[in-house]
């Protein structure tokens, strides 16, 4: 990652626990884990940007309560699920959790490109030249209501020669850079903040959730060349765009697996968690000429246990499906289109996410998108549970990753930082202190 020089990253590196929230429409999961640094052999087979290895030592999830579409709607609900979620997680890792890296997938994700320069008089580009550019590059203002996520460097120049990834000790007139700034709404972001602060615990960082969910599932070579990660939760489906092992874009969609399953309750009369089930166990995206002789077993809405269950062909509920489908992938499709990255992206797309297991969502996203697609899991990490080792824990997962990567974006004053919104105070400090420290 650019602004992480190896030499840096090689100081004061050390064994250190990570905490972690992930908080999701249909679920809410806390993971622990124990970071160790990689030997020097170790490091050469890793993937990219990893320079710790992961095992988890504490997990615990609930169903999500009081989220939609990622936005808390019920302080209370929302506050009891992460009670919850951390307990467990803390029973079974044996630690108390202080403060957590979380995730944010609400307040209309959106990304901002901005760039700056500073004068170097002829002299080489120095540590401090480096920092002055990026405070530099953070301090452009964004629109009202809303708040930085993350602000990194996509990018360095020297005297308008760009490309350069990094211009430590080059000699020039004027350092510039292009920085990414992912922003929110701010009152959604306040209000995760707050239901956490609810629960004696604080929030170490904020990070996109497309984010975290590409950090955890793309490999070296698709980061590189150019690839879309599309996170499909419960009520949000999100974007994160990668090119030259940089995060470059990100955008959101407030629908996700949780309209499909409202389609059904609504097309079939019947109640929610029945609904869920069905699509869970029947549910597909693509037709089969199967489909109208398998029946499926219906109950219907209401108090009356003796009444008899709906009998339907199973192909009544893939036309329920499908269409609700094709809506989000060709949503996907014309937001990046829009973007302007479809082309860097070219034919590579990794779809992750609860709702990405859905069957046919593959096959159905390659005919929409006319791209190669594949599902993508978490990958490199130790400790997982069966359970958790596929595409519903990849933003959990991506969580963890993150401290790894997170150097160039110490939090280091500044008002423009997402913690700054609730005024913690000295707070911001000792967030830099420890990424510096550990990582």
């Amino acid at each position: 990652m650019f602004g992480q020089p190896d030499q840096k990253r090689a100081i004061v590196r050390r064994p250190t626990i990570v905490s972690i929230l992930d908080i999701g429409s249909s679920k809410i999961c806390c993971l622990i884990a124990r970071l160790k640094p990689l030997e020097e052999g170790e490091s050469a087979e890793a993937l990219r940007g990893r320079t710790h290895s992961i095992e988890v030592i504490g997990i615990g999830h609930q169903r999500s309560r009081g989220i939609k579409s990622g936005v808390v709607v019920n302080l209370d609900a929302a506050e009891q699920a992460i009670r919850l979620a951390v307990d467990a997680a803390e029973r079974q890792a044996g630690v108390t959790v202080d403060s957590l890296i979380v995730n944010i997938s609400a307040g209309r994700l959106g990304s901002e490109t901005y760039s700056a320069s500073v004068a170097l008089s002829g002299k080489a580009v120095e540590e401090v030249d480096i920092g002055r550019v990026l405070a530099a590059g953070r301090r452009h203002s964004v629109s009202d209501g809303r708040s930085v996520v993350h602000a990194m460097p996509i990018g360095y120049s020297l005297d308008a020669n760009g490309g350069i990834a990094d211009p430590r000790g080059m000699v020039g007139e004027r350092l510039g850079v292009d920085m990414h700034m992912v922003t929110g709404d701010a009152q959604p972001l306040r209000n995760i903040e707050l239901c956490i602060n609810r629960c004696h615990l604080s929030v170490e960082r904020l990070v996109a959730t497309p984010y975290a969910s590409g950090l955890s599932v793309l490999v070296d070579d698709e980061s590189e060349l150019g690839c879309a990660s599309v996170d499909f939760g419960g009520g949000t489906t999100t974007i994160a765009v990668f090119s030259k092992g940089e995060f470059v874009h990100v955008d959101a969609i407030a629908i996700g697996g949780q309209h499909i399953t409202t389609d059904i309750a609504r097309g079939l009369s019947t109640r929610l968690d029945v609904a869920e089930r069905l699509k869970t166990v029947y549910g597909s995206a693509l037709p089969s000429p199967a489909d109208e002789r398998e029946i499926i077993s219906v109950p219907t809405i209401g108090d009356d246990e003796n009444e008899p269950a709906n009998q339907i062909p199973r192909s009544a509920l893939t036309r329920i499906i499908r269409p609700r489908v094709e809506e989000i992938l060709e949503l996907v499709r014309d937001r990046l289109n829009e973007s302007g990255y479809a082309a860097l992206v070219g034919r590579r797309m990794v779809l992750t996410g609860g709702a990405s297991q859905l069957t046919g969502l593959v096959e159905s996203a390659r005919r929409v998108l006319a791209r190669n697609v594949r599902l993508g899991r978490p990958l490199g990490i130790a400790g997982l549970p069966e359970v958790a080792k596929g595409p519903a824990f990849s933003t959990a997962v991506g969580l963890i990753i993150y401290p790894q990567v997170a150097t160039m974006e110490q939090c280091e004053g500044g008002s423009d930082r997402p913690f700054a919104m609730t005024g913690t105070g000295g707070y911001l400090a000792r967030v830099g202190h420890w990424f510096r420290e550990s990582f």
